[in-house]
């Protein structure tokens, strides 16, 4: 796999400072076996760097579906539509499940919290989720994605609040909001409102327009901000007709860059630490001083001292939205 070279700061004995690696690189789309070991490879990268911390892309394991319709268009399936959903379903994970256990262990092996952007299934239905791993290999609980965005809702399912954690850990307040989630303001307060100081953005957005999202984030929240993207080729998707990426196939050649990536690391100060990285698959690595998060809520407390509860307040509903429940009158 070639890479881009970024140059990575030398470690600090500041024991508030942690060492964090976002990664930017394509899925082995529909081989999702192929994609674990990719990960493996990239997560021990990482981690002979020092990092502590690796925050993958969103639907790393699992792919995303990038210009895909699954032969559908409003009011009309076409004959192959299920059988373009059946090839997608079975690249995706059961969590817990097997994939998962290889998740585990990787994290284990390499001693650090992994941050994986996936595609989980559940019955017959699929989600982007984002599931969070600690050094020992214990698994902490995952993200689903509450609001896919637009054609993502042919084939992904609708997250609830009983999946917005964050994760007090030793290395501080981890949690993660995916994709264009992360234009929702409501759904940042909420994170906000957790304490959250670890903010993992994993998207699919490759526009320079990106940017400036993530940054104004860091400084509303006062918090890292972690954007991990893939960056894909034409030839990173299977060929026609197998897959068509949609009003594109024809302009593409095997090389062509459909997926630019734009992954960046960013401090609560808005300064850009880390990247973005237009370029290709890479790495992304810088020190994070938690420090940093007191020093930017001095001056702006979303949910603090620049909040008036008396005015504006919101209210988060947790509970797990289940569309068939049984009881029993034993």
């Amino acid at each position: 796999m070639a890479s881009v070279p970024i140059p990575s700061p030398s470690p600090s004995p500041n024991p508030t400072t942690i060492r964090a690696t976002v990664v930017q690189a394509a899925s082995v789309f529909y081989d999702t076996p192929a994609t674990l070991d990719k990960a493996e490879r990239l997560v021990a990268e990482a981690a002979s760097n020092g990092a502590q911390l690796v925050v993958f892309p969103e639907a790393f394991v699992g792919g995303y579906p990038r210009g895909s319709i699954f032969g559908a268009t409003i009011g009309h399936f076409t004959p192959t539509a299920g059988e373009q959903f059946r090839k997608y379903y079975d690249s995706a994970i059961d969590v817990p499940g097997p994939e998962m256990d290889r998740l585990a262990s990787i994290a284990e092996n390499c001693k650090v919290y992994l941050v994986m952007g996936v595609i989980e299934r559940e019955g017959y239905t699929l989600y982007c989720t984002v599931v969070f791993f600690d050094p020992q290999g214990c698994y902490l609980g995952k993200r689903r994605k509450l609001m896919p965005t637009t054609a993502e809702r042919l084939v992904w399912g609708f997250g609830d609040g009983s999946t917005t954690p964050v994760f007090d850990t030793p290395i501080g307040k981890l949690g993660a909001v995916i994709c264009w989630e992360n234009k929702m303001p409501l759904l940042r307060t909420a994170m906000y409102a957790k304490g959250i100081e670890i903010y993992c953005a994993p998207n699919s957005d490759d526009r320079e327009v990106w940017q400036p999202t993530v940054r104004h984030i860091a400084i509303e929240g006062g918090v890292f901000v972690l954007s991990a993207g893939q960056f894909c080729l034409r030839k990173d998707y299977p060929p026609p007709p197998e897959y068509l990426l949609t009003e594109w196939e024809d302009e593409l050649q095997p090389d062509s860059v459909v997926a630019a990536g734009g992954s960046v690391i960013v401090a609560p100060s808005g300064e850009v630490l880390a990247g973005p990285n237009f370029e290709g698959e890479g790495l992304l690595t810088a020190d994070l001083d938690l420090k940093d998060v007191a020093r930017a809520k001095f001056s702006f407390d979303a949910v603090g001292h620049y909040s008036r509860p008396d005015i504006l307040s919101l209210i988060v509903n947790e509970r797990a939205m289940k569309p068939v429940s049984f009881t029993s009158h034993k």
